[in-house]
């Protein structure tokens, strides 16, 4: 089935977080912001039914808490919920590009040349919510190389609150140039270098974050 005719059988439910998902990481729906049933199935164009189910997955996926009755807010992630995402990519991220240096395919190290190329390219222009959603998809695609599939599990867990947090980078081109590194030493098969240039690139994302905050 191609990408356009997957897209045209997507869930309503499915398309409503999908949306309201990339509006919360990209910065659109402040932290704090109303999520009221009526008005997304207004703005959306649709019933009130899969905007419900829609919030509550963002819910699970931890980017919206939930409200009595009908509304929800865009989750206000305090300092200590990001400590927290940091501690546990700090546990898991070199261990992905580890093992995403010594397994992945030809098909899936071209899908990060591609994610880079993206992201230098949007990075480059100054499109920020382009450039950190394709940084974001690199990251992504780096767990699925790793080949471990219960590796692959745990992420999906935090994988939006991950892309939230790399939402909150300004240094658009330093972070591209990280991602250039780190796909070089995945493309060489070097994964003690690509795990230890992960574990530098984790301190620039956490001091990036901070500043954000700050």
């Amino acid at each position: 089935m191609s990408s356009e005719a997957a897209a045209a059988f997507e869930p309503e439910s499915v398309r409503v977080a999908r949306v309201v998902r990339e509006q919360i990481v990209d910065g659109s729906r402040e932290p704090g912001s109303r999520l009221v049933e009526r008005d997304l199935a207004a703005e959306l164009g649709v019933s009130r039914i899969p905007v419900r189910d829609a919030l509550r997955t963002l819910v699970a996926e931890g980017l919206v808490t939930p409200r009595p009755r009908t509304w929800a807010v865009v989750r206000e992630f305090s300092d200590a919920d990001v400590d927290h995402l940091h501690e546990v990519r700090e546990a898991t991220d070199p261990l992905h590009f580890r093992l995403a240096a010594t397994r992945r395919t030809p098909e899936q190290l071209a899908a990060l040349t591609e994610a880079w190329q993206r992201e230098d390219a949007a990075a480059r222009a100054g499109d920020g919510p382009a450039a950190r959603r394709a940084g974001a998809d690199f990251h992504e695609l780096v767990v699925e190389a790793a080949g471990n599939p219960v590796l692959l599990e745990l992420h999906l867990v935090i994988a939006s609150r991950v892309r939230w947090l790399l939402g909150q980078h300004r240094d658009l081109q330093a972070i591209a140039d990280e991602h250039h590194e780190l796909l070089d030493a995945v493309r060489d098969g070097d994964g003690e270098a690509a795990a230890r240039l992960a574990r530098e690139h984790l301190g620039t994302s956490r001091v990036a974050a901070q500043e954000r905050r700050d």
